[in-house]
């Protein structure tokens, strides 16, 4: 008994995974793939964090600038310069004196070029983009700046009061209500008081917002590629997978007479191979049934004769009173037992012979020196009507095959009884052994009547014999030859039956085993 299956159990076995179809777990496999490439949504929030502290640092560069231009200009000069600066940087200007007082805005002269958006006036495309800005940034962590609003006071504004107290240059972040980025960013101006300037980066919303679709249709394309595949790649597996089951099932109720399992010949990859395999495991599985029940059959069959004729001159003893007779009846009983007995001594080893021979350790065998043993021990018991044995064979040629000895001596002794059993009196039977190429060719040959070449067949099945018509009827079980090939065939060989070439009569067997020493 191995423990086979439970290695395997514990090699193959899948912990909650085994638990679900194949189906969703191919599904889950590529969908955890995709969620992989979905990953590239939460890189955004870093490429756009990027780019605002690239903006910050533009920002109080120009703040640092305009607060130099402001300084060397002369102050009847200073708004047309701002508007100009202004409209350059795309930026909202003011300047406030020392105390925080509002002394110029380009707004108020006149230039609207930073202008905040109102999200309730904006169209569903944009909510939803909004949405979606919110739910990343939750996702990922990403700070949440300030809102931005409007203050009448300058020192209000945390850049102001840094750049004033001494910090030259200071910049924020600040979000809109339309959640863009407003960058402001604050320079002293010697003399004259703090410089702001004030930026709405939409272009880098926008940017975002854009490369983000890109990245959503190109996922929503390789999600649907993939779930086609997916579920293409789950049908060619699990529902072939699944008649294979279904049919083993139906194998495993005792139907195997009734269920066809697919051969699937189109497919050339395992689960073919699987198929094909499952089929003929299933057709063997037939043959085996089928055979189990004719052999079945056939020994009820062969055993109600001597029982019926033990039965009757068992009954017919008590009534007669004639001695003779009584001896007559009672040799009569002892030949059915005698026969009884040969009969369950085969069928027993028949019905075991291939269980016996799976589980046989086979070893190298030296199939000449077995052959002679066995007839020299046959001669030594005396052949009856004078029948002579003749073994042709090379001295000291190795004839090695890997086999069970006893079995293997078996298969000779059945066919050294068989030429025994239709040879003529004073007749010779010859064993000859020869290796041809891979191949340990052992012939039996005999000079009896032969068999039919519409019998050669037959002469191996279970119960199924030509018996000389001289032989006494039951010294036979009719298994002999069936015994024969199956332990043949379960070496790997074969055996038949032919006819003898030099003369007229008579009849050949011929066993083929592959040898141990193969050249």
């Amino acid at each position: 008994m191995t423990n086979s299956a439970a290695n395997d159990d514990g090699e193959l076995s899948l912990r909650w995974s085994g638990r679900v179809s194949l189906t969703p777990r191919i599904l889950a496999v590529n969908i955890f793939a995709l969620a992989l490439l979905a990953g590239g949504f939460f890189y955004l929030d870093s490429y756009r964090s990027r780019i605002v502290d690239s903006r910050v640092a533009q920002a109080s560069s120009e703040a640092r600038l305009i607060a130099e231009a402001l300084r060397s200009v002369e102050p009847d000069r200073r708004d047309a310069l701002m508007l100009r600066l202004a409209g350059d940087t795309g930026a909202r200007l003011r300047l406030y004196d020392e105390t925080g007082k509002l002394l110029a805005d380009t707004r108020a002269l006149g230039l609207r070029n930073m202008v905040l958006r109102d999200p309730d006036k904006q169209g569903r495309g944009q909510a939803a983009a909004r949405f979606l800005d919110a739910m990343i940034d939750t996702v990922v962590g990403a700070a949440r700046p300030p809102l931005y609003r409007e203050r009448a006071d300058g020192f209000a504004w945390p850049d102001v009061r840094t750049a004033r107290s001494g910090n030259l240059i200071a910049a924020t972040v600040w979000r809109a209500p339309d959640r863009t980025p407003v960058i402001t960013a604050a320079a002293a101006v010697a003399g004259q008081g703090v410089v702001m300037t004030t930026a709405n980066a939409t272009d880098i919303t926008q940017t975002v917002r854009v490369e983000r679709f890109r990245l959503s249709v190109v996922l929503l394309i390789v999600s649907l590629v993939s779930i086609l595949l997916s579920l293409f790649l789950a049908r060619t597996i699990v529902r072939p997978l699944r008649r294979l089951a279904r049919a083993a099932v139906r194998v495993r109720l005792g139907r195997a007479r009734e269920v066809v399992v697919p051969r699937l010949p189109s497919r050339r990859d395992e689960i073919g191979m699987l198929a094909r395999a499952l089929s003929d495991m299933s057709l063997g599985l037939r043959a085996r049934i089928d055979a189990t029940e004719a052999f079945a059959a056939d020994v009820t069959h062969e055993m109600k004769n001597p029982l019926a004729s033990l039965r009757s001159a068992v009954e017919s003893l008590s009534m007669v009173k004639d001695p003779d007779l009584q001896t007559r009846l009672l040799g009569i009983v002892r030949d059915d037992v005698h026969r009884l007995d040969r009969l369950i001594t085969d069928i027993s080893e028949a019905s075991r012979l291939d269980a016996q021979l799976s589980r046989a350790k086979f070893e190298p065998v030296d199939v000449g020196t077995m052959i002679a043993g066995l007839l020299a021990q046959r001669e030594a018991r005396g052949v009856e009507r004078g029948i002579r044995l003749r073994y042709d064979h090379r001295e000291g040629e190795r004839m090695t095959v890997m086999a069970e000895g006893a079995r293997l001596e078996r298969v000779f002794e059945n066919l050294v009884d068989n030429a025994v059993s239709f040879s003529p009196d004073g007749g010779v039977i010859s064993i000859s052994a020869t290796r041809e190429q891979e191949m340990l060719r052992i012939r039996v040959e005999d000079e009896g009547p032969g068999v039919p070449e519409e019998a050669r067949e037959q002469v191996f099945s279970r119960f199924q014999s030509l018996r000389p018509e001289a032989e006494e009827f039951g010294k036979h079980s009719g298994l002999g030859l069936a015994i024969a090939r199956t332990i043949v065939e379960g070496h790997q060989g074969d055996i038949s039956v032919e006819s003898r070439e030099d003369r007229v009569r008579g009849a050949r067997f011929v066993v083929r085993l592959p040898l141990a020493d193969r050249q």
